[in-house]
């Protein structure tokens, strides 16, 4: 009734053509279009004060809160852990071993497949960054090397999580084994924004994919990949040996 009465009301004071109802909607342009004076010293300030406050409350709740509950889910003690906007969701049983150093971000989700005896294993080494909105999934195990880059919105599938047959999808069954795969990335990688990797593949160290390809099959070591399915471009000298 409530609702009925406001909603008869806005409409009332926009159609009528009436004193009080044209004197409400002029007195309601005017208070919508209310702003502070033009004084870039005091923005500027509010600014600063924000940001410090933001900052300050983000890092407490990142030290005192996110991190020991990440931890909760590690097989060890990683130094250096920082994770960056938030809380990463962790679902399903697995192992994780994490190395020193780490980056993650808020929006990655990781996730252990919940079919068969065997748990899931995640490796990562030291010196890893993993960006906004990336998703791990691990079928049996995932090695992801030293230093390797992740972008946003990048997908390790593992596992897919559904059958390939119809039915069986329909009836809720999970995905099959033969579906599932390891999934390496040696030292060095770099995974730019949005790229995806199948099942069973392992990139060679220090290889770049570029921006949207989905890797399908193994990639060598130091090389530019591109595509779908992603294909050599090019060689990448090896600037471990200079």
């Amino acid at each position: 009734m409530n609702t009925f009465n406001i909603n008869h009301t806005k409409q009332w004071a926009k159609t009528s053509d009436s004193f009080l109802p044209r004197l409400i909607k002029i007195l309601w342009f005017k208070i919508k279009a209310i702003e502070m004076p033009n004084i870039p010293f005091v923005f500027k300030l509010l600014y600063f004060v924000h940001l410090v406050i933001k900052h300050v409350i983000s890092d407490v709740l990142r030290i005192l809160y996110y991190t020991p509950l990440i931890k909760s889910r590690l097989k060890n003690n990683p130094k250096q852990l920082y994770l960056y906007g938030g809380l990463p969701v962790v679902i399903g049983s697995l192992d994780i071993v994490m190395g020193d150093k780490v980056k993650l971000a808020a929006m990655t989700t990781i996730s252990g497949r919940a079919v068969g005896h065997n748990i899931p294993q995640l490796r990562i080494g030291d010196n890893v960054e993993i960006s906004w909105r990336t998703s791990i999934s691990v079928g049996k195990s995932i090695t992801i090397g030293n230093n390797v880059l992740i972008a946003g919105d990048c997908y390790l599938a593992g596992y897919p999580g559904h059958p390939i047959n119809a039915k069986l999808r329909a009836l809720g069954k999970p995905d099959e084994d033969s579906q599932v795969g390891d999934i390496i990335l040696e030292d060095d990688v770099w995974l730019a924004t949005g790229v995806k990797v199948m099942p069973g593949v392992t990139i060679g160290r220090g290889t770049i994919v570029a921006a949207g390809s989905a890797v399908t099959k193994n990639l060598p070591r130091f090389v530019l990949a591109a595509g779908v399915p992603a294909k050599v471009i090019k060689s990448i000298e090896d600037e471990s040996n200079e």
